[in-house]
Formats: structure tokens, sequence, C-alpha cells
């Protein structure tokens, strides 16, 4: 595969063209110099460093390397996550760690041996771009469901307890707030699913294209790459999901409403 390498020169005049977004903050007066400048800081030096790491992780191709940078991984999403959300409950970083790790690697797993057939399964170069960007995908849909279960729940609390007064079970009186969640926490990868290949061409799909895979072979890959999202979205969502209802709806079926916290 042929591919047209980019050079530091090359990297430093396309971060230039941010010249332009910066003159249009002062024209404007929107303020946005500092948080742009920090922006495009952070997001370099990250990808930089992790360009790095992740060469060093692929010449080792360690079982134990992959599974420390996986958990690395997925301790930030978890992080990040709950920080989206406006309010919090007592182990809610936890219920995000767990449905994350649990979705994303059960999914990975399946993707890499059962339908791409990666041997070993945890080979660097397929492992951390499908796991990433599953992780990021499951990110979203955690903490816009979360955040949408917590504000329902506050926002029609008197209509679940009195669902509860009058006898329902605590699941019956969260029927609604669940299904409402679910719907919300899939809508960006349902959105996503909708336009591709129409409005827009996929990351992936776009990278592989670029480095020199034929479009069919790199359509195939993000096929497989776009199913595997849903599926671990779906799965990390109604994981969190659940976990967040047992810890806010007691067994006696009574809600505690006040272990939710604002930030």
């Amino acid at each position: 595969m042929n591919y047209i390498s980019i050079h530091p020169l090359q990297l430093g005049l396309a971060l230039l063209l941010l010249l332009g977004n910066l003159g249009l903050s002062l024209m404007l007066k929107l303020k946005l110099e500092r948080s742009l400048g920090i922006a495009v800081a952070r997001m370099t030096i990250q990808l930089l460093l992790v360009g790095m790491i992740l060469e060093w992780i692929f010449a080792l191709r360690s079982f134990i390397w992959v599974m420390v940078g996986a958990l690395i991984m997925t301790t930030i999403a978890s992080i990040s996550a709950v920080n989206r959300t406006k309010r919090r409950f007592p182990g809610i970083y936890w219920h995000s760690f767990v449905s994350i790790l649990g979705s994303a690697f059960i999914v990975t797993g399946i993707g890499l041996t059962g339908i791409i057939q990666v041997t070993p399964w945890y080979e660097p170069r397929y492992f951390f771009p499908i796991f990433g960007m599953i992780l990021g995908n499951i990110l979203n849909g955690i903490s816009l469901g979360l955040d949408r279960f917590m504000e329902e729940i506050v926002t029609h609390r008197d209509k679940i307890e009195t669902s509860l007064a009058l006898g329902a079970t605590r699941w019956e009186a969260i029927q609604e707030t669940m299904r409402n969640t679910l719907r919300t926490g899939m809508i960006p990868i349902l959105n996503t699913m909708m336009i591709a290949g129409v409005v827009s061409l996929p990351g992936m799909m776009t990278g592989q294209i670029l480095s020199g895979t034929p479009p069919i072979e790199a359509v195939r890959y993000q096929i497989v790459i776009m199913v595997l999202i849903a599926s671990a979205v779906a799965f990390g969502l109604t994981g969190v999901i659940l976990l967040a209802f047992f810890r806010l709806f007691t067994p006696q079926h009574q809600l505690r409403e006040d272990l939710l916290i604002s930030k």
C-alpha cells in the first residue's frame, strides 16, 4: 500500500489555517482565541504522544501492554462520560467504567476474532483503532443517556412517585424514562449511520483510502466498524442506565432522588 507521508513542515502549514479562525474570533469579538489555542495545543500534543506510544506498543506486540493501554483509555473515557453530565450519584463513575469496559471489550473481541479474524486478536495495529472508535462512541452515548435519565427523573419526579404510590413497581414507573433515555443515547450513532456515504465519508474509510486500500475493501471495513459501534453503544448505554436504575430505585420501589447531586 502506498501513501503520501506528511512531514513536520506540512503539518505546520495545516495548523496555519487556524489563523483564519483566530482572525474571525478577533474581528467578531467571539473571545474564542484562548479556547481555540488551548484546544489546538492539547490536540496536537496528545495525538503526537499517542502516536509515539502506539509505535512503541506496535513494536512490542505484548498482550500485557495492549491491555494496559486499553484500561487507561477506558478509564479516561468513563470519567469523561460522567463529567459531561449535570448531575451525579454515588457510584456513577464505577457504573460508567464497568459499562464501557464490558461493552467495548466484548464487541471489540467479537469483531476481531469472529469477523475480521485477526491473529492474535490483540494485534495492536487492529485492536487500538477499532477499540478507540468504539470507546469514543460509547462515551458520547453514555454521557447523553445518563444526563437525560437523571434530568427526566428530577423533572418527572411527581409523576414517578405518584405511580409508585398507586402500586406501580419501580420498573413500571420508570419505563417511559428508560425508553426516552435509550433513544437519546443512540441518536448520534444512528445519525452517523444514516448519512454515511451520502453526506460524508466516515473517518476510517477515508484513512484507508488515503493509505492505498481499494475503496470497496475500505467500505467493507467501514460497514463492519459501524455495526460494531452501534452494538457497543446499545450494550454500554443499556448497562449504565440499568445500573443507575438499580442505584436510584430501591427493591422496596422507592425513588432515592436525594442521591442525585448537581455538579
